[in-house]
């Protein structure tokens, strides 16, 4: 895999762009994937006017890579880094009551919709939530993640990022690019990560309401919405303002996990939202001393509910210091490579062959 790469590599340094250098001298080629005879990358420009001088460079960036000896397919994705530049936009203000809408609306530019939910706080669907996001970016596609739990957003520092979002029209905000994936959270409007969103239902409502209209998410293949946990103003608004494609809702394997859970469930079912499968986190530990493998949460609960209600069961994914370092580190730990990188990929291309993102 490794000599794989750095041929793939080698293959993109001749790729010489306008304004000096290569696309790896100059570390725009990101969440490079082999799998078997397909490759997958994406090349992250500074600017969005960088990147739309760059399409030639990206065909011959395809080019050189399928010309290589075992390489059959080739997909490369062509983002930039950078918002566009803000201008000044009195009209954002972010928060307020939500306006008048006649039923659930589809965000344009977005083919798909998935909610990462859960019953309970505490249970990583947050961590699933962003690592999904980069493993499905990993996989060709073009994902955005949106931040809906406002009164504790944490996806900037998962994602590695304070940004402020721009506006290049001053009505529309532009989301933030981080590891191929287009993000918007509310914690990339505040002044510091200790400033505190201190709003009553009204006010979330209309927040979401505008990072799910006001922003130019477009085109995505799919956009994952991180939900806060529980079952209350939020989800109601996601359900009734968003033309939703499905659920995934995420649980450690324990009773009091599960009991939330099932609660969640129940919600999207009353609001006919599909449930697209569960997730069992924090399923197993494995001491990295002695190898020992431990289930410190029981095991195996999710997938008996799963099995019960007649939803997917969509995998386990472990728990793990090194997953919760990378999320604090703002570097995923599915942008690596790695056994706890390829338990997510498994996720992100079960959502690719089942046509959900």
């Amino acid at each position: 895999m490794a000599d794989v790469k750095d041929r793939i590599m080698g293959a993109l340094s001749a790729v010489a762009l306008p304004d000096g250098g290569d696309l790896v001298s100059r570390d725009m080629v990101r969440a490079l994937t082999v799998d078997g005879a397909a490759v997958r990358f994406v090349i992250e420009a500074q600017t969005p006017e960088q990147a739309a001088g760059l399409e030639p460079q990206r065909r011959a960036a395809e080019a050189a890579v399928a010309d290589l000896p075992g390489i059959e397919t080739v997909s490369v994705i062509l983002t930039a880094h950078g918002s566009a530049p803000a201008k000044p936009a009195p009209n954002l203000k972010i928060g307020g009551h939500p306006k008048p809408q006649a039923g659930p609306m589809q965000v344009p530019g977005v083919t798909s919709i998935v909610a990462i939910a859960s019953g309970k706080g505490g249970v990583g669907k947050s961590t699933l939530s962003s690592n999904l996001a980069v493993a499905l970016a990993k996989q060709g596609r073009k994902v955005g993640l949106l931040d809906a739990d406002i009164l504790g957003p944490s996806q900037p520092r998962m994602m590695g990022t304070n940004e402020r979002p721009g506006s290049s029209d001053g009505e529309m905000l532009s989301p933030v690019m981080a590891h191929g994936v287009k993000m918007m959270s509310i914690g990339l409007m505040l002044k510091s990560d200790r400033e505190a969103v201190v709003w009553r239902g009204p006010m979330l409502m209309g927040a979401l309401q505008q990072m799910l209209f006001q922003v130019s998410w477009g085109p995505l293949d799919v956009l994952l919405i991180d939900l806060p946990p529980g079952t209350g103003d939020v989800q109601l608004t996601l359900a009734q303002k968003a033309q939703i494609s499905g659920a995934i809702v995420v649980s450690t394997p324990q009773d009091v996990a599960l009991l939330d859970a099932r609660k969640a469930i129940d919600m999207f079912e009353k609001v006919k939202v599909p449930i697209l499968g569960l997730v069992e986190n924090m399923s197993s530990y494995v001491c990295p001393s002695c190898g020992h493998e431990a289930h410190l949460f029981g095991h195996g609960g999710v997938k008996d509910e799963a099995t019960t209600i007649g939803a997917p069961f969509l995998g386990e994914i472990p728990l793990s210091l090194d997953v919760r370092l990378a999320g604090d580190g703002g570097t995923p730990i599915a942008a690596g490579e790695g056994a706890l990188a390829d338990a997510y990929a498994k996720l992100a291309k079960d959502m690719v062959a089942r046509g959900i993102a």
